[in-house]
């Protein structure tokens, strides 16, 4: 026969705490107890996200049943990552987790931080869980005794958690046989700092009820003075048909309950008509539709919710609930109220949001082309404004733009041609010219423009490449082959009769072409100086 489980659960704020960070859930199939930690702000958020996540597993028929409950908690830690980066405020939060799942009879346990799971299973009391701490570190390094680890000043400092921090979390997973009768107790460390563990064990044993079970163990705490949040959570494992199973929990009967001891400790019971379950009142239209949605998914099965998720759920503040693997799963929880927004108008928002993000990208790239087109546009714009001279089939031009292409496209144009050819000025400014003169506006151009023009008209003919230079001409005075010399010896009367040789020589040409030398009878501008 299939194995079903009994529960019952119950959590106090205490005698010394402002708020309650516990939370925890059992159904026929699942039970979970978390214990937030994060200062004002986050402890309730990260234990009340976590439980109402893993939810929906109370059910049977999972595809991977021996893993599920290992999966969902680690998602369930993704979601409190991304809440903290949503939320600064919530930076530092965390929470424990103990749950169990019952599936084809055998219970999956998993478990981090230091909540604590015992076990009753005949007759022998035990637990089964291992705290995540500091001390317990130390006791297992032969460094501390157990004794002293009670009062030892790090006591409360977690190894591991789930939440904001750096590494991975890592779960102590098990499986166990299931048998029927055997009971299990979940509870918060808040229960095991005030009551012993031998004490726990006589209470799992003697008492008759399940509930009386939770309840005189959240007493025994509040006598003892109840320094933090107690919850406990006692389970019993029956055979499905043997005994009645817990009918549907609403919320509408929570505050009654949370008011015996505080406001952040809620502890279910049942209601008759768990679909008339009223939305509670004083709060805003936007809150009551989500928290009426929250709550019709858990009316859908048997159950009991405590803590700060049962009271974040019935007063609204509660996580957006959106699908995932076909489960609602908690996605962001409500840090502020939004009492103006209509039901109808959070349903729109959620059915295009998807849309959004399918636009995002396009609009993205679209702003990036039009960011581009207009930093080209407007670099073509100031090319526009400076002008270059160069030449154009052989003669001096001015042209609007700049000299350089950009790939296949000409970023300048010509502006005037001039009547000055390109071969009547001097090599150097021939060679310049092929380049481009970059001029500082149409004026300058202008100006370099007349330059070229009286160097054209001033400066002989640049000589065409490969052609020999020539030199003609008579020269007396040594009597070489390549000059004829004249010599004309005149005779004088006079005291002191000499005879001299006045060598003449004529050439025509210019020596510069012949010997490749400057011709100091140029002017600079026909030596290759500059035209700006």
């Amino acid at each position: 026969m299939a194995l079903i489980l009994r529960y019952a659960a119950r959590s106090d704020v205490g005698k010394a705490r402002s708020k309650n960070d516990d939370s925890a859930y059992a159904g026929t199939y699942l039970a979970v107890v978390a214990d937030g930690m994060g200062g004002h702000a986050g402890g309730d958020v990260a234990s009340a996200s976590t439980v109402l996540d893993l939810v929906h597993l109370d059910r049977v028929g999972h595809e991977d049943p021996a893993n599920v409950l290992a999966d969902e908690i680690q998602a369930a830690n993704s979601i409190l990552s991304d809440l903290v980066k949503t939320s600064p405020m919530l930076a530092g939060m965390g929470t424990t987790v103990t749950a169990l799942l019952l599936h084809d009879n055998v219970l999956e346990f998993a478990h981090i931080g230091d909540s604590r799971a015992y076990r009753l299973k005949n007759g022998v009391f035990e637990q089964v869980s291992k705290d995540h701490t500091f001390v317990q570190r130390l006791i297992d390094e032969g460094r501390l005794r157990p004794e002293e680890a009670a009062v030892h000043p790090h006591r409360n400092v977690l190894m591991r958690v789930l939440g904001d921090v750096d590494a991975s979390p890592e779960l102590d997973l098990a499986t166990h046989p299931a048998e029927a009768g055997e009971r299990w107790l979940l509870c918060s460390d808040g229960l095991d700092a005030v009551v012993p563990d031998h004490v726990i064990g006589q209470v799992l044993r003697s008492a008759g009820s399940l509930q009386d079970v939770v309840d005189k163990l959240v007493q025994l705490t509040l006598d003892g003075g109840a320094p933090d949040n107690v919850t406990v959570v006692a389970v019993e494992v029956a055979e499905s048909g043997t005994e009645p199973v817990t009918a549907p929990v609403g919320l509408a009967a929570a505050p009654a309950a949370a008011s015996a001891s505080a406001p952040a400790a809620a502890t279910m019971s049942t209601v008759d008509d768990p679909a008339s379950d009223p939305v509670p009142a004083g709060s805003g239209d936007g809150d009551q539709f989500r928290a009426a949605a929250i709550r019709s998914d858990l009316a859908l099965r048997p159950h009991v919710l405590v803590g700060a998720a049962a009271l974040a759920t019935e007063t609204g503040q509660i996580p957006i609930v959106a699908k995932r693997s076909n489960e609602r799963r908690a996605a962001a929880l409500l840090t502020h109220r939004a009492p103006d927004q209509e039901p109808d108008e959070t349903a729109a928002e959620q059915e295009a949001a998807p849309r959004r993000r399918r636009w995002l990208i396009p609009a993205f790239l679209s702003t990036i082309a039009l960011l581009l087109a207009a930093v080209m546009w407007f670099g073509y714009l100031w090319t526009q404004t400076q002008y270059y001279v160069s030449q154009v089939d052989g003669r001096v031009a001015i042209f609007n733009g700049v000299s350089q292409n950009l790939g296949p496209i000409q970023l300048s144009h010509v502006d005037t041609v001039y009547n000055i050819p390109l071969q009547n000025l001097p090599a150097y400014t021939q060679q310049r010219l092929q380049s481009g003169v970059a001029a500082r506006d149409l004026g300058h151009a202008e100006q370099i423009v007349e330059e070229l023009r009286i160097s054209s008209q001033i400066c002989p003919p640049a000589p065409v490449p490969g052609t020999p230079a020539t030199a003609s001409g008579t020269a007396a005075a040594g009597g070489t082959a390549a000059a004829t010399p004249t010599a004309t010896p005149t005779a004088k009367p006079t005291a002191t009769p000499t005879t001299s040789a006045a060598p003449t020589a004529t050439a025509t040409g210019s020596v510069p072409a012949a010997t490749g030398q400057p011709d100091p009878a140029l002017p600079p501008e026909c030596l290759g100086g500059s035209n700006e």
